[in-house]
């Protein structure tokens, strides 16, 4: 294809400037990781996904793996790059309520008005830590990070502020720098607007753009799928099938890239998802449900809100409950209300109430958490297609399509399969690890040293040079109950331990009616 003069003027203008020229020498270590959105662990296989059932004879398959709840993108992809939990890193779900940023609706959290006006807020902290890539940069290396999805910007949203040669943010079509997409759309032709060509798109972008002159030492790919056709169809489904296999597809795109580079000897390749997922059993009308009741509950504010008004933020397998003004009646209400309800699994508050868990309990201790959170209830019932895993929902997604974000063991246990120089070879890792642990892991391969009090750890025994010693492992079970003349509502947290670092396995709860 021939460019454009325009096109060219720009290339010009960037191998002048150097940021497109390759500098003289490679770093000596690489880290790629990769995320395959909602991809459960049991999906793994020889006949469905051989690329990545190949590497993970090759590497460490981490069978004990946690997402950080809730279980969705926005805040998973947020505790990948920075090693903290939500409460610490500063996002704690994909749609939240932030009465100083938007007073009358609720918002998508990787938005970049809503990026923009938090960091306005909050002098640069919307995301409170720092992030991988800025972290690697800081050290003056290079990075990429090429995201189909819009949680990029999350990722890498000071990019702009710390530009360095050959390193680059593409977000679902979008470039920092801004000038650098013009060649990208000359050689690939526009984003594509379904997600198994988007992906197919952001991973050409990466191994033959990006990395046509030399491999950075930190890479993050993220493709929209299978997430996207597990929330179009469920998982297990034959759409769900075709995706698992265009993303085994893609992965070995990125292999072949790097054989072509000659750097598959000092790269470490990460595959991670960002949460499991479910199937939808009963899709709840909770503001329906709510109003009802009596509660003067809304999905968006017509007019400046009041004080006692609830604010309901879906968030697929959870629901952020806001009281305006934090009124406590209306506050202890809402929870009496839940608790006796057919739906509710698990129930969060920031101060313990009788009967729930405190939000520090989930990691999520924040001076703007909502007053409550619900996790639906789930169980172990199989879908049509034989895939176990259903759950209560909230109201924008239909029975029978997939979602998640819940506390169920399919939603918060994830995948990762990590393969290189630095990690052992055919090895199963059973210790709890999590994607709270990627951040601190990677800095360490790389030799950069970690901001200080990460909440994850560095996966010391699935590394090759380790000692081989197996840090301790301790799992138990917490519960709240409280009686009420009809019934008992009682709700359970398993939790896993190793060093300081906390992993939720699963939560679930009901209400059991006193028999006549």
């Amino acid at each position: 294809m021939r460019m454009s003069a325009l096109t060219i003027s720009i290339l010009c203008a960037l191998f002048a400037g150097g940021l497109l020229a390759a500098p003289a020498a490679a770093p000596e270590k690489r880290v790629v990781l990769m995320v395959w959105d909602g991809m459960r662990p049991d999906f793994i296989s020889e006949k469905e996904t051989p690329t990545l059932w190949q590497l993970a004879q090759g590497g460490v398959t981490f069978r004990n793996h946690h997402a950080v709840y809730p279980s969705a993108t926005n805040v998973n992809g947020t505790t990948l790059v920075t090693g903290m939990y939500p409460g610490h890193s500063g996002i704690l779900a994909n749609h939240e309520y932030r009465r100083e940023i938007d007073s009358r609706h609720a918002f998508e959290v990787e938005s970049g008005r809503i990026v923009q006006k938090g960091d306005e807020l909050s002098h640069g902290k919307y995301v409170a830590y720092p992030t991988l890539p800025e972290i690697v940069r800081g050290a003056g290396r290079e990075t990429v990070v090429a995201t189909a999805k819009t949680v990029g910007l999350l990722q890498d949203r000071h990019h702009d502020k710390t530009r360095l040669k050959n390193s680059a943010l593409l977000s679902s079509g979008q470039m920092l720098p801004r000038e650098v997409l013009a060649p990208v759309v000359e050689q690939l032709g526009a984003f594509p607007s379904t997600f198994l060509e988007k992906d197919v798109w952001t991973t050409k972008a990466l191994t033959e753009i990006f990395w046509k002159e030399r491999v950075p030492a930190f890479s993050l790919l993220w493709l929209s799928e299978p997430d996207g056709a597990e929330h179009e169809t469920a998982p297990g489904s034959e759409t769900t099938r075709a995706a698992l296999k265009a993303c085994d597809d893609n992965l070995a795109a990125v292999l072949a890239a790097l054989d072509r580079q000659g750097a598959r000897s000092t790269t470490d390749v990460f595959v991670v998802s960002d949460h499991g997922f479910s199937t939808i059993e009963r899709s709840i009308d909770l503001p329906g449900i709510l109003r009802e009741a009596g509660f003067d509950a809304v999905t968006d504010f017509k007019t400046e809100p009041k004080r006692g008004q609830v604010m309901l933020v879906g968030n697929g397998g959870t629901v952020l409950f806001y009281v305006i003004e934090h009124e406590e009646k209306v506050m202890r209400r809402l929870v009496d209300f839940l608790q006796q309800s057919d739906f509710a699994g698990v129930l969060f508050t920031p101060e313990k109430v009788e009967g729930t868990f405190p939000l520090e309990q989930a990691g999520w201790a924040s001076n703007h958490a909502p007053d409550v959170a619900m996790a639906f209830r789930w169980n172990n019932k199989t879908n049509v297609g034989g895939v176990p895993g259903m759950i209560d929902a909230d109201w924008q997604r239909r029975a029978g399509k997939g979602t998640h974000a819940t506390l169920s063991h399919f939603d918060m246990h994830n995948t990762l399969v990590a393969a290189g120089p630095d990690f052992r070879h055919g090895h199963t890792d059973d210790l709890a690890s999590g994607n709270v642990d990627l951040a601190p892991t990677v800095l360490h391969i790389l030799g950069i040293r970690p901001p200080p009090g990460l909440d994850g750890r560095v996966l010391l025994e699935a590394l090759a040079d380790g000692d081989g010693s197996q840090p301790e492992m301790e799992t138990y079970t917490t519960e709240a109950g409280r009686g009420f003349p009809n019934g008992r509502w009682k709700q359970t947290l398993k939790i896993s331990k190793v060093g300081s670092t906390l992993y939720l396995d699963e939560g679930n709860g009901g209400f059991l009616p006193r028999s006549p």
